[in-house]
């Protein structure tokens, strides 16, 4: 079920209607309503699936149990591997096995020897890298007594399944949203409105900008070795915006619609693409993936203590498993390895935490921000390629073909209206910056009927520039 479909418009008021009519005044109806709510959200993509949710949900309820009463460390330690080992396990089937067996059947190819590997005909169950951290992040937070235990099945599988997160995140942590559900919620209709508004900027985002720049850059992807540099550049341009569009559009629909049931999940995204250098970008892209790799892995390996080549170790370790959590293709490992090689000079330098805050200025950047800006831009749209690219021998044609003389012709495939949309949608998204999402505060101040002109006016947008088919979110493939 889409969030951009006819069926989740459907979907969502219901379930609204019975959580706030039917279970308001119990906490244990409230759960267990958006608990089937979650389920039969998961069976629409593929119910047979559905088992390997509850198993992976179970593995983690029983261990964290196990964990909680043992009586000494080595107990609970044996548990939290055991947990830690399964999950990487089912993940690792599902998801890399093909990937390292014809890899490996590659390598050995190499030294002359020949290997026929036995592949898995498996389809990938959607959201399963998202469930299964969500899981680990669990089990990790009760070793290390950062949250007790819970007892409540249906509560720790509602905050391992809650609809709006289940297939493409936000990476919800238990600390945050386990005590949420805890407790009775009650209806805020300041909090519910302003769901709404977000879930509408999500859909702008993700239907008018992702859409027609995915359209664009499909064409050009798909015949580098024919295009032009200027065109390829363009392509390039159009994937960026598609790639946030997108990801970024479907967290706003799912943190606007879990404010609707009174629920905060994890912000996600905090305008990426106006950070002024690479460290500044991944504490604004994907944040709760990024944090979850810095407080589970590079935390652990020693973070940014100990020598040198320890802290460069611990630095391309994170990016190179980011890489890989995206995706079983050596194009994920370029991209994350390549981001790696970004950060470096900024961490050996210490200037990786120079950009905490966002950029300053009322409506334009100062002249050095801009320019920041737009380096670290160029640099995350170079990156992009490898991620977009079917494999690496198509990414670095695309390159060479990019940097040539032809970078400095005409593009074609160059869309006057996408172009048009993708720059009024920068300019809401720069006077925006510094709220949760673009439109939380713009004409919040406004009369009424303003206010709905313009909320109008976005609806309308949508239903002009919308494609007719629906288009999976990219993240879903994850």
């Amino acid at each position: 079920m889409l969030f951009n479909s006819i069926h989740f418009a459907i979907f969502l008021p219901v379930v609204f209607a019975l959580h706030w009519f039917l279970a308001a005044r119990s906490r244990r109806a409230q759960n267990t309503l958006l608990l089937v709510a979650s389920y039969f959200f998961y069976a629409c993509w593929d119910w047979r699936f559905l088992f390997l949710l509850l198993f992976s949900t179970m593995l983690d309820y029983y261990s964290g149990l196990k964990i909680a009463g043992a009586g000494n460390k080595a107990v609970r330690k044996c548990w939290l591997w055991l947990s830690i080992l399964i999950n990487l396990g089912i993940l690792g089937v599902f998801k890399y096995y093909n990937f390292f067996a014809e890899s490996f059947a590659a390598a050995i190819g190499q030294l002359g020897l020949r290997a026929s590997p036995s592949t898995l005909n498996l389809i990938l169950p959607v959201g399963i890298s998202f469930y299964t951290f969500h899981g680990l992040s669990y089990i990790i937070d009760v070793y290390k007594g950062k949250i007790d235990a819970e007892r409540n099945v249906a509560d720790y599988a509602l905050f391992v399944s809650f609809f709006p997160l289940l297939v493409a995140g936000p990476i919800e942590r238990a600390t945050h949203l386990l005590p949420q559900l805890r407790k009775l919620r009650t209806f805020d209709y300041g909090k519910a409105v302003d769901g709404l508004r977000q879930i509408l900027w999500g859909l702008v985002k993700k239907m008018i900008i992702a859409d027609n720049c995915g359209e664009q850059a499909d064409l050009i992807f798909a015949n580098p070795s024919a295009a032009s540099g200027s065109t390829l550049l363009l392509g390039a341009f159009y994937f960026s915006m598609q790639i946030y569009g997108d990801f970024s559009g479907y967290s706003d629909i799912a943190l606007g619609t879990a404010r609707l049931f009174g629920i905060d999940l994890l912000r996600n995204f905090a305008y990426p693409y106006f950070s002024r250098d690479i460290a500044e970008f991944w504490r604004r892209w994907h944040i709760s993936l990024s944090s979850w790799f810095r407080d589970y892995v590079y935390i652990p390996l020693g973070g940014s203590r100990g020598t040198v080549w320890m802290r460069i170790r611990n630095v391309f370790i994170i990016f190179i498993l980011s890489g890989l959590w995206h995706g079983a293709n050596w194009t994920f490992v370029a991209w994350g390895t390549l981001h790696a090689l970004f950060f470096l000079p900024l961490m050996l330098t210490s200037r990786n935490r120079d950009h905490l805050s966002i950029v300053p200025g009322r409506y334009l950047p100062s002249f050095p921000d801009a320019a920041r800006i737009l380096l670290t831009f160029s640099l995350v749209m170079i990156g992009w390629i490898f991620f977009r690219a079917d494999d690496i021998g198509q990414a670095f044609v695309y390159l060479s073909q990019m940097f040539s003389i032809s970078l400095f012709t005409t593009p074609a495939h160059f869309s006057r209206p996408v172009m048009l949309l993708v720059f009024l949608f920068l300019i809401v998204e720069w006077l925006g910056r510094k709220q949760e999402f673009a439109i939380a505060a713009i004409g919040w101040k406004w009369r009424r009927p303003l206010r709905w002109v313009t909320y109008s006016l976005l609806v309308f947008l949508i239903g002009m520039f919308m494609k007719t088919e629906k288009i999976n979110f990219i993240y879903f493939q994850f």
